[in-house]
């Protein structure tokens, strides 16, 4: 059965499915499909029912539970669903992964090419990863883990549930979704068509750790208008857009950074920036824990603005903030039997179950808090 899980995250790591912020669509890249239509063929391969590939590139599909009759839990359980995300980060490329398997590691430093290696010394979960086979890139692109180990992973665990009728279960959901990685994974998912009472994202980090909280998540847009002349003749009248925006950075509290803030802390994270003298646009995620931070980093942001703009009373500087999503925990805290079976699960494969808080968001952020409670 291993061979046969790493079997399929190698082909599913090789298909190019990055998703990217600024195409407007959704899906926000065709090429995910290219992944989501293998998924479907194999789904039906396994004979599973209902399987559906929409228009906007989510994968629907069922196993129906095989409870006989006779048994004391016919048709009294739940219908439990599984999800995992197709796309994978826009910061790298994940065009021509190709994919590097170390059998029995053995601990230290893996050299992945002549300009990157991942250091034992930062990566402290790689001790607990010895006598395992570990699966890199060879540094030149993500290898897509996130979350094609999901995909994966709930492929294999659906093949062998077909493949030993013994093993009773109830009804069963699988969903893989589009663009995750850029906060919009749940926007246009089909809760009816879906069909679950409760449901698991398989989008974690390291064996036994599993989710309940995550950041609530705000996106910034600055824009900044200057004005622009021949530098030859802008004595007076020249308004650098970029010089604006730099202030704007500049005064950024340090300790509000992703590169200075750990565990619960919130940040503030320009990630990227584009501009001429002219015209210049600071995009922002806006992260915490605690969904009223939010407002306050907001509030924060307009302050930084109105310091600027009096030291440049002739540019225009606009704030726009948009949700991406919100931490589930206060809504998973009202039904605790969907987190305690997930522990449960967890301590019956013989890993200590250690819930810990997300830096980051899932899908389940959202599927959350719209009805569908979904741990990770």
């Amino acid at each position: 059965m291993k061979n046969y899980l790493l079997d399929r995250f190698i082909r599913y790591v090789k298909i190019d499915t990055q998703s990217d912020e600024n195409t407007g669509t959704s899906p926000s890249t065709d090429k995910q499909f290219d992944l989501a239509r293998l998924l479907v063929s194999e789904l039906k391969e396994m004979c599973l029912d209902q399987v559906e590939l929409d228009d906007r590139c989510y994968v629907y599909a069922r196993l129906n539970s095989n409870i006989p009759k006779d048994h004391k839990a016919f048709r009294k359980t739940p219908k439990i669903g599984f999800i995992a995300h197709l796309d994978t980060s826009p910061s790298v490329s994940g065009k021509n992964v190709n994919p590097q398997i170390i059998k029995d590691y053995q601990g230290g430093d893996i050299r992945l090419n002549d300009a990157f290696t991942i250091y034992e010394k930062e990566n402290p979960h790689l001790k607990d990863s010895r006598g395992h086979t570990l699966i890199t890139t060879d540094g030149a692109t993500l290898l897509g883990a996130d979350d094609k180990a999901g995909i994966a992973i709930i492929m294999t665990a659906i093949y062998h549930l077909k493949m030993h009728p013994e093993i009773l279960h109830p009804d069963i959901r699988i969903s893989f979704t589009p663009d995750e990685e850029i906060g919009k994974g749940a926007l246009h998912f089909n809760l009816e068509k879906f069909d679950a009472d409760f449901a698991y994202t398989v989008d974690g980090g390291p064996a036994g750790e599993i989710n309940n909280e995550t950041f609530s998540a705000d996106a910034a847009v600055i824009s900044v208008k200057g004005r622009n002349i021949h530098p030859g003749e802008a004595n007076g009248i020249m308004v650098n857009a970029i010089k604006i925006a730099a202030d704007i950075i500049g005064f950024l509290p340090g300790d509000m950074a992703p590169e200075t803030t750990k565990d619960k802390a919130p940040f503030i994270h320009p990630y990227a920036m584009e501009g001429n003298v002219g015209t210049a646009v600071i995009k922002f995620l806006l992260r915490a824990f605690d969904t009223n931070t939010l407002e306050k980093q907001k509030t924060l942001l307009e302050e930084i603005i109105i310091r600027v703009q009096d030291s440049y009373p002739a540019s225009m500087i606009e704030l726009e903030i948009s949700e991406t999503y919100r931490n589930m925990h206060t809504a998973l805290k009202q039904v605790p039997h969907v987190s305690d079976h997930l522990e449960e699960a967890v301590r019956r494969t013989g890993l200590l179950p250690r819930w810990a808080p997300v830096r980051g968001g899932t899908d389940g952020s959202g599927l959350t808090a719209m009805g569908l409670p979904c741990p990770n």
